[in-house]
């Protein structure tokens, strides 16, 4: 079973950019959007509590319908943001993160709306390069395996960058002859604090967009809300799988 949520301790150092409000749950999910935390927060738990307001990024505790504790956080956008609600999730207790994002699509056979689950990300942003990456970061094999399963779908490798509106040349054939099939900003830098800071971490994502030649096809604003409350089910799901043979 999950662990129980756990109060942040009165004498604890507070967090520069998060204020929490609620009790932190060891396992969290990690959107990006803050509205995609909020309606996954409402979708899948029971009665959650605001976590977090400060800076924007919305945060909420409670309890899945099985009883187990989860946070949903947003990060925002970017690696530097996702870093440092990273690391000051993991000062607070959280011990398993899942980023549940989008990522535009460089493999003309990913279809707008499919899944990916991420087994290693290209450290082609500056915050995982900062951290120590060279060259790719890998997710935590057991967690992979669990959202591979309850996704059904094979790990993949993306590509994190630092810009979404990207106009160099010849980045998508580059990454995909390193075996990337999405780019997304985010993955890296959370997979790379993570193992920094000794704690597991895992990436699901989204296809919101088909990126080729510097054109962009992207999901329904409709379709895209039900595909990121989607990510929030899956990922429930592969954390309830893996919580059976974790330690």
């Amino acid at each position: 079973m999950f662990h129980i949520v756990r109060a942040i301790p009165a004498s604890a150092e507070p967090p520069i950019h998060l204020s929490p409000a609620a009790e932190l749950a060891e396992r969290v999910l990690l959107p990006g959007d803050p509205q995609r935390a909020l309606a996954i927060a409402q979708a899948h738990l029971i009665e959650p509590r605001m976590f977090n307001t400060r800076r924007g990024l919305w945060g909420y505790t409670g309890r899945t319908g099985g009883g187990r504790a989860v946070t949903v956080q947003a990060t925002g956008m970017g690696g530097p943001s996702a870093a440092i609600v990273a690391e000051e999730l993991i000062d607070l207790g959280a011990r398993t993160l899942v980023r549940t994002g989008t990522c535009g699509a460089i493999d003309p056979e990913l279809a707008l709306g499919e899944l990916v689950v991420v087994e290693a990300a290209l450290a082609a942003d500056g915050t995982s390069r900062a951290l120590g990456v060279d060259g790719r970061v890998g997710a935590d094999p057991g967690l992979t395996a669990a959202l591979a399963a309850a996704a059904g779908r094979s790990p993949a490798v993306v590509a994190s960058t630092d810009l979404f509106y990207d106009h160099r040349g010849g980045l998508e054939e580059e990454w995909r002859a390193a075996g990337a099939v999405a780019v997304e900003m985010e993955a890296a830098a959370v997979l790379a604090v993570a193992a920094r800071r000794g704690v597991r971490a895992g990436c699901l994502l989204l296809v919101s967009d088909q990126v080729a030649d510097g054109d962009r096809t992207r999901l329904a604003q409709e379709e895209l809300e039900q595909g990121g409350v989607r990510l929030g089910e899956v990922a429930l799901r592969a954390l309830a799988d893996d919580d059976l043979t974790a330690g």
